[in-house]
C-alpha cells in the first residue's frame, strides 16, 4: 500500500505540475489529459486498435504528426488508412522511404520532390544510373528492409540560412531551389529516418514499420517542376498499403485496368478511333453510333418527362459573346479562334452562352419559369497533346448541357430536382456516386457576397435531402459554386461527370428578364448542369465498368443467330427477320465454320444472346439459347426470347 501510495502521489504532483487538457473529440465526446500527453498516447488510451491504425491527427483542423505532445484544449480527430488524410500520409511516407533506398543503393542520386498521389506516389530523381525494371526490384527490397527496421520518422526545424547550409553541403541542388522559393523568414522542417535526412513539410506516420505492404509499378521521365526547358528527371512510381492482402487487390485491380482500358476495348470491339489526322478529336464508327445513339435517346426520353425542352446552338460565335461571359478573359487559353469578314470568332467551349441567347430571344412572365433548356451540344477545348487520353481526354466532345431559369424562390426545389434527375440516370447504369460542393475560386467574377449566396443555396438543397457532401474549396467555376457527381466504377475508380453550377452572374451579364407579378422587369437565377459531363467521356467510362459487355439495351448489337450447318440457313433468316422486325439488333453467322468457333467469337465481341439453330429448332421454332457470361439457357420458343430480350431492353436491366 505504501507504494501504490507514492506512485499516486507521484502522478498528482505531475498532474498539478504540468495541468490538464481537454480532448474534443469528433464523437463529442470529451477526455482530459496530462499537459503534454503525446498524439500517440491519446490514441493508444481510446483503443488498442486506434493506437495501432493510427497514422496521423488533426488538432483543431491542423493535420499533425502522431508524436506532437498536446499542450492546450483543442478539438482532435485521427486519421486511419480508411480515409484520405491517413493514405496521402501513409503514401507520403512511402515515398520517403523510397528516397532513402536510392540513395543508399545509389550514392550521387539528388532527390526532387516525392509527393502521394491518388492510389500511390512518386519520386523523383537526378541520378548518374538509369533505372530500370530489374532495378526497380533491388530497389524494394531495400524498401523493404528500411521497413523491417521500423525507424521512427523525426521532425525538426531548421532556419532558412541553416537548410541552405545542410542542403548545399549534400549537393542537393534541387532542395536548395525549393527552400530560396520560400519566405525569407520561414522556418524550414525537415524530417529524417535513421541516416536519412529529407526536406518536408509533413506530417509522417510515427515510424517506417508502419508501412508494411508496397509496391514499385513503374518508371517514367519528368521534367523538374513540370517545365520542358528544365533537365529530364527520372521518376519512380509505387504504392503501399498496411495490408499485404489489400496490396494484392490493389495489383489485381491495375491488370484489370489494362484489360478492360477503353483504348483496347474500343478497337477490339470497332467502337471508335482516333486517327494521326485528328489528334484529341474522335471518330465513332458504326457500332460505337449505335451506343452513342442510345445513350442519346435515353438522355432525351428521361429530359423530356423531367419538363426539358431541347435546342441547338452555333458551335461559331462572335467574340463578343465571349467577352459578355467572361470566357474571353478566364478561359482565352483553352478555346479556338477563327476570323470570319474580318470579324473576330471563337469555337464554343461550352454551350451556356447560346443558351442564354435563345432565352434573351423573346420576352418571358414569372408564370412561364422555370424554363429548362437542353442541348447536346458540341463544343472544342484545346488540351495539350500530353495530356490527351483516348475518349478520356479529348478537344471535342458533346456535352449533355442544360441550362435552367428561374426565379429566385424557385432554386431549392430545381436543384433538388437535378439531383433525382441524376440519380435516376446514374442508377440505370448501376453506379454509386459521391457529391462535392466546390466553392470560389482564386480566379473568379462577382464580389464574394454573390458567391456566398450562391454556394449557402446549393448547401441549403443538399442538407434539404439530406445528402452527403465533401467541400472541395477553390474548384468552383469562375461563374460560381458548383455540386460535382463524381462516379465509382465496378473496379472502385472514381470519376467527375455531373455538376449543378448555381449562377446569379450570367443573367447580370446579359441584362436577362422576366416580367413579374408586379409588371415590372426582375432578374432571373441561372444553373449550368451535366449528367453525363460529355457523352464521349462517359462511353470511355462505360467501356470500361462494363468490359466492352454492354447491358442488352445498350449493346451495339443484341443477338447473334448461328446455323449449325448450310441446310440450317433458311430457318436461321427467319429466326433474324422476326428478331429484327421486333426491335432488336441482330446478325446472321453464315460463315461455313463449326458451331463452337462461332460461339466463342461471338463471346470475344460480347455479344448478349448467341441462337444457335439446327434441325430440332427448326421443327419445334425454337432456338438454342446462350448467353455471354451466364451460357447455355437452353431452348427457347422463338416468341419467348423475343418477349423476354424485349422485356429486358425495355427496362434497361444491366
Amino acid at each position: 500500500m505504501p507504494e501504490i501510495a507514492r506512485v499516486f502521489c507521484h502522478f498528482k504532483l505531475i498532474v498539478e505540475v504540468k495541468g490538464m487538457v481537454k480532448v474534443n473529440l469528433k464523437d463529442g465526446s470529451v477526455r482530459e489529459y496530462a499537459k503534454g500527453t503525446t498524439l500517440l498516447d491519446i490514441a493508444r488510451d481510446i483503443s488498442g486498435r486506434l493506437g495501432k491504425e493510427a497514422l496521423v491527427a488533426s488538432v483543431d483542423g491542423k493535420l499533425v504528426d502522431l508524436g506532437v505532445p498536446l499542450e492546450h484544449d483543442a478539438r482532435v480527430e485521427f486519421f486511419t488508412f480508411d480515409s484520405e488524410e491517413g493514405r496521402q500520409v501513409f503514401r507520403h511516407s512511402t515515398s520517403h522511404v523510397l528516397a532513402q533506398a536510392v540513395q543508399k543503393l545509389y550514392p550521387g542520386t539528388r532527390l526532387a520532390i516525392g509527393p502521394a498521389i491518388a492510389d500511390g506516389f512518386y519520386y523523383d530523381f537526378d541520378s548518374p544510373e538509369t533505372f530500370t525494371p530489374e532495378k526497380l526490384v533491388k530497389i524494394e527490397a531495400e524498401m523493404e528492409s528500411i521497413i523491417k527496421a521500423d525507424l521512427p520518422f523525426k521532425r525538426f526545424d531548421l532556419s532558412r540560412a541553416e537548410s541552405l547550409d545542410r542542403f548545399e553541403k549534400a549537393g542537393e541542388s534541387y532542395k536548395v531551389e525549393l527552400i530560396n522559393d520560400l519566405p525569407p523568414d520561414a522556418n524550414i522542417s525537415c524530417y529524417s529516418q535513421g541516416d536519412f535526412t529529407d526536406l518536408c513539410a509533413g506530417p509522417h506516420v510515427p515510424s517506417t514499420g508502419r508501412l508494411k505492404a508496397l509496391k514499385l509499378t513503374h518508371l517514367a521521365g519528368a521534367y523538374w517542376r513540370g517545365n520542358e526547358k528544365n533537365k529530364m528527371l527520372q521518376r519512380i512510381y509505387g504504392t503501399s498499403f498496411p495490408k499485404k492482402s489489400q496490396l494484392e487487390e490493389h495489383l489485381f485491380r491495375i491488370e484489370e485496368a489494362k484489360r478492360r482500358d477503353h483504348r483496347k476495348l474500343g478497337a477490339e470491339l470497332d467502337l471508335f478511333s482516333i486517327q494521326e489526322e485528328g489528334p484529341g478529336f474522335p471518330f465513332f464508327h458504326p457500332k460505337g453510333m449505335i451506343l452513342r445513339n442510345e445513350l442519346e435517346k435515353f438522355w432525351r426520353e428521361e429530359h423530356k418527362k423531367a419538363g426539358y425542352h431541347e435546342i441547338r446552338t452555333p458551335i461559331i460565335l462572335n467574340r463578343t459573346l465571349w467577352e459578355r461571359s467572361g470566357h474571353w478573359d478566364h478561359y482565352k487559353e483553352n478555346m479556338y479562334f477563327t476570323k470570319i469578314d474580318e470579324l473576330d470568332y471563337a469555337v464554343k467551349p461550352m454551350n451556356c452562352p447560346g443558351g442564354i441567347l435563345v432565352y434573351k430571344s423573346s420576352l418571358h412572365s414569372y408564370r412561364e419559369l422555370p424554363i429548362r433548356m437542353g442541348e447536346l451540344g458540341l463544343v472544342h477545348r484545346h488540351e495539350m497533346s500530353g495530356a490527351l487520353h483516348g475518349l478520356m481526354r479529348v478537344r471535342n466532345f458533346t456535352q449533355d448541357d442544360a441550362h435552367i431559369f428561374m426565379l429566385p424562390s424557385q432554386i431549392r426545389d430545381e436543384i433538388v430536382g437535378v439531383i433525382n434527375l441524376t440519380d435516376r440516370i446514374y442508377s440505370i447504369f448501376g453506379f454509386k456516386y459521391k457529391v462535392e460542393l466546390s466553392t470560389k475560386p482564386e480566379k473568379a467574377m462577382g464580389s464574394d457576397e454573390v458567391w456566398e449566396m450562391a454556394t449557402s443555396a446549393l448547401e441549403d438543397a443538399l442538407k434539404s435531402i439530406g445528402m452527403e457532401y465533401k467541400v472541395n474549396a477553390g474548384d468552383g467555376a469562375f461563374y460560381g459554386p458548383k455540386i460535382d457527381f463524381h462516379l465509382e466504377d465496378c473496379l472502385g475508380r472514381t470519376w467527375q461527370c455531373g455538376t449543378i453550377q448555381l449562377d446569379f452572374l450570367m443573367p447580370e451579364c446579359f441584362d436577362l428578364n422576366y416580367v413579374g407579378e408586379d409588371g415590372q422587369k426582375h432578374r432571373p437565377v441561372m444553373i449550368h448542369r451535366t449528367i453525363f459531363g460529355s457523352i464521349e467521356r462517359f462511353i470511355g467510362i462505360l467501356i470500361e465498368h462494363f468490359g466492352g459487355a454492354f447491358p442488352a439495351w445498350l449493346a451495339p448489337l443484341q443477338a447473334r443467330v448461328m446455323p449449325i450447318t448450310d441446310r440450317h440457313l433458311d430457318y436461321a433468316r427467319d429466326v433474324v427477320k422476326k428478331l429484327d422486325d421486333a426491335g432488336i439488333r441482330v446478325d446472321l453467322d453464315d460463315r461455313n465454320e463449326k458451331v463452337n468457333y462461332k460461339i466463342r467469337e461471338a463471346q470475344n465481341q460480347k455479344i448478349p444472346y448467341m441462337l444457335v439453330v439446327g434441325d430440332r429448332e427448326a421443327e419445334n421454332g425454337t432456338a438454342s439459347v446462350r448467353h455471354r457470361s451466364k451460357g447455355d439457357l437452353g431452348a427457347k420458343p422463338l416468341d419467348h426470347f423475343i418477349r423476354d430480350i424485349s422485356e429486358e431492353i425495355k427496362n434497361k436491366q444491366c
